[in-house]
């Protein structure tokens, strides 16, 4: 047992280097070598969960739930506890006699008191204004959700192009230097023109120029997305899939009129706005008809008075006293206080306003954002089009080389028309899928699941 004791110590002391070893291979500083893979079920989910905007909106939220609490809590009274002590040392008037004499007195008065004020017209309409304003900021917190929702999707796509490209331009790079191996060797045997083979060194520079371009492209896409993901900048995402698909949410060919009316009706920037509005409109109210409702006062005391003259008998017994009364206000924050009426009815109109232009901006971006989705929708049926005559081009071209037929030049205009139609295609499959969550977000519907048909490399 003694050893035991003697021990104890050391085993405690190995425990906790254990536990910090531990502690300190799991808090290590990261590293940032490796590029970390993400998709975009992933990058929707992380932007719902971790989004700075989203967390600013709720905070507000709790903010303004907290004022309305306050707001409610003036219905109720509050209760005061305490004593008071007062002493009279001069002269005093007794009471019915009216004769005045020296007096020497202390009193003391301990107890509680349970007393309410209300200000009931504007107590109960500011409870109003500050129920339609929690319905404000909770339509607020929706908006900004899906807000950052797209933001989350667009940056994904815009990354998914970005990688998807620089396996475009690393195949022309590829192409063009294998060519110019083989013209380089060609111009060593003496039967091929040197000015060809610099024609190709030439474009293999410039696909060398623009593989660095696009992987600047790719990294600044990807610290966009960390940004709105709220993730270390440092930590390079990149696309799990490379594949860029068309992604349908909604058809080319839904009815304007339709997505319009849905918009009128979901957007939560419009419900924020109806409920600012509705805000407003009780303040004016309690501007306009708060005043002709009384201010209640009252209260009730409980406890003890005590107290009487100096060298004298001293009396303590119990006492309670109650008041109630009410008042109007007049002047200034009550009645005939033109000033407040007519701020109050400034600020609803101004409010109506708003939300006439509201209406006004959202059925715009309905009709933009489905514009789009139906222009890049047959943007992609034409760069596919040609993405397929570029390659056919191409392919007859290496076919009269074969033959001896044919010129370095055409061979040159033929790799830069495939790498330009496959970019054209590849860069019409990611705005159209961006185009689609636009849409998806004018009309004010949730994100939908994306339906992935069968992917077409290009």
């Amino acid at each position: 047992m003694k050893n035991g004791y003697c021990h104890l110590p050391f085993a405690i002391l190995a425990a906790w280097e254990l536990l910090a070893a531990s502690l300190a291979s799991v808090y290590a500083q990261p590293t940032y070598d490796a590029p970390y893979p993400i998709d975009l079920p992933t990058a929707l989910r992380l932007a719902g969960a971790r989004n700075l905007d989203i967390r600013l909106a709720r905070e507000r939220l709790n903010e303004v739930q907290a004022n309305r609490q306050s707001a409610v809590e003036q219905f109720f009274p509050w209760i005061a506890a305490g004593a008071a002590y007062h002493r009279r040392d001069g002269v005093a008037q007794a009471v019915p006699a009216g004769t005045i004499s020296d007096a020497h007195y202390q009193s003391y008065n301990p107890g509680a008191a349970l007393a309410a004020q209300m200000d009931l017209g504007d107590t109960i309409y500011k409870s109003l204004a500050a129920k339609q304003l929690v319905n404000a900021s909770d339509q607020a917190l929706e908006a900004q959700r899906q807000d950052s929702t797209l933001s989350a999707a667009q940056g994904y796509f815009d990354l998914a192009k970005a990688a998807a490209l620089i396996e475009v331009t690393r195949e022309a790079l590829k192409t063009s230097q294998d060519y110019q191996q083989q013209l380089h060797a060609a111009v060593s045997s003496g039967i091929a023109f040197k000015g060809d083979e610099l024609r190709v060194q030439t474009q293999t520079e410039r696909y060398e120029i623009t593989l660095r371009q696009a992987l600047e492209r790719q990294r600044v896409a990807a610290a966009d997305l960390a940004l709105v993901l709220h993730l270390d900048s440092q930590v390079e995402l990149i696309p799990q899939d490379t594949l860029l698909v068309p992604i349908t949410l909604f058809e080319t060919n839904s009815s304007m009129h339709t997505l319009v009316e849905q918009a009128l009706r979901t957007r939560p920037e419009l419900k924020q706005s109806q409920a600012l509005a509705s805000a407003a409109r009780a303040a004016k109210n309690g501007a306009v008809y708060g005043p002709l409702i009384p201010s209640v006062g009252a209260q009730a005391f409980g406890g003890g008075l005590g107290g009487g003259p100096d060298g004298g008998p001293s009396n303590f017994g119990a006492e309670g006293d109650y008041l109630l009364g009410v008042m109007w206000r007049v002047g200034p924050g009550g009645l005939f206080d033109s000033g407040r009426v007519h701020a109050g009815r400034a600020r609803l109109a101004e409010a109506q306003l708003g939300e006439a232009k509201l209406k006004d901006t959202i059925t715009s971006q309905v009709v933009v954002n489905l514009a789009r989705v139906q222009s890049l929708w047959a943007q992609i049926a034409l760069a596919r089009q040609n993405l397929a005559t570029a390659s056919e081009t191409l392919r007859l071209t290496r076919e009269r080389k074969q033959y001896g037929v044919g010129v370095v030049l055409e061979d040159i205009q033929a790799q830069q028309y495939l790498t330009q139609a496959r970019s054209e295609y590849l860069t019409a499959l990611a705005e159209y899928n961006k185009a689609q969550y636009g849409l998806n977000k004018a009309v004010g519907g949730p994100p939908a699941p994306p339906a992935l048909p069968q992917a077409m490399r290009p």
